[in-house]
């Protein structure tokens, strides 16, 4: 029925757009003045949009402000976080986030299935770790 396409497409798009460990590292970095890597995922979410939209509708259009919301708030998060972050925390976090790029390239290639989302607490620890031992 439409109405099941409809919200199927919501919950789809939604999912595939959020989860991910491009949509907490961009977010983040994004916060953090840099918005590059969310140009990437949002030019790859694009592309995923147009073959969602074709099968799905317009629930798809919908959920852009779910992901609004959320990766706004990221960003505002990590924005927040700034002024407590050092330079060499800063450094860290986009290292442990440069090697999670690295396995995401390796997955879309089909070189190697990484477990990505398993190091998304590299983002949280490698700052601390380096707040701990370095400061």
């Amino acid at each position: 029925s439409r109405k099941h396409r409809f919200a199927e497409g919501f919950v789809v798009a939604s999912l595939v757009y959020l989860i991910g460990p491009l949509t907490i590292l961009g977010s983040i970095k994004d916060g953090l003045g840099d918005p590059n890597d969310l140009f990437v995922k949002a030019g790859l979410d694009g592309f995923a949009s147009i073959a969602f939209a074709a099968v799905y509708g317009w629930g798809v259009a919908l959920s852009a402000g779910l992901i609004l919301v959320i990766q706004g708030g990221i960003a505002l998060f990590a924005n927040a976080l700034e002024g407590v972050l050092s330079d060499a925390m800063v450094d860290a976090l986009e290292a442990a986030g440069g090697i999670l790029l690295i396995g995401i390239a390796l997955r879309l290639l089909d070189l190697k299935k990484i477990r990505v989302a398993n190091m998304l607490p590299a983002l949280v620890i490698a700052p601390l770790l380096v707040a701990i031992f370095v400061e």
